[in-house]
């Protein structure tokens, strides 16, 4: 059995108790009324976490939100080629920036790209969570471009935050910006490299949700 096979309601129940959080603490801590968790525990009531409950969830114990009942991630798998094993990564039909409502997960699948596996290791990438995906705009300019397809870790998120350049959804927009601690427990800045556009100094982490931690881009030479 996978994680991934686990009732989300006992799997919550044993993270907190592992992470020594109580039931009222994460209630209040995604703005829920103090009962909200025991009763989605212990009683089955919502029989699901909502969305944005569970993307809150997944950030605060730095976990996958298939833990919690979402759609398991989609990941690369190994391939067989003439010069050996290689990963196909798959390539999302999906843009970084794209707009409200989008998603990675369940996202359609356009195409696949091998890489080395030995590659990826020294990029420290998970070769097992990893997906493509286009960028929108020029909000990141001069280092990413509109047109530019990145590598995303999604193993990588926030478990294991650290500064650096990630995917992430907030306010329902799926964006790809710069990602810095800021002073304070719990707290961030996301960061537009262009000047031209807005960046955010000070977030609870609670406020985004994390997809995956860029390490790679490639572009169109023009």
């Amino acid at each position: 059995m996978t994680d991934f096979d686990l009732d989300p309601r006992a799997t919550l129940d044993r993270l907190l108790s592992e992470k020594g959080v109580d039931y009222a603490q994460l209630s209040q801590r995604i703005g829920r009324n103090p009962a909200y968790i025991q009763q989605y525990i212990k009683r089955g009531s919502p029989r699901r976490l909502a969305e944005e409950d569970r993307a809150r969830i997944a950030a605060y114990l730095g976990v996958s939100e298939a833990l919690l009942g979402g759609p398991a991630p989609r990941v690369a798998v190994p391939a067989r080629s003439r010069g050996g094993d290689m990963v196909l990564v798959p390539k999302l039909a999906i843009g970084a920036s794209a707009g409200a409502g989008a998603s990675v997960d369940g996202e359609t699948v356009e195409g696949q790209v091998a890489f080395d596996p030995k590659w990826l290791r020294d990029l420290g990438a998970d070769p097992r969570a990893l997906s493509i995906i286009r960028v929108e705009g020029d909000s990141m300019a001069p280092t990413l471009s509109d047109g530019d397809d990145i590598l995303v870790d999604g193993g990588d998120a926030a478990g294991r935050l650290r500064d650096g350049i990630y995917v992430l959804r907030m306010d329902d927009v799926l964006m790809v910006k710069r990602v810095a601690r800021a002073p304070g427990p719990g707290r961030v800045s996301v960061i537009s490299d262009n000047p031209h556009y807005r960046s955010w100094d000070d977030l609870p982490l609670n406020a985004i949700r994390l997809v995956g931690r860029v390490v790679w881009t490639g572009r169109r030479v023009r």
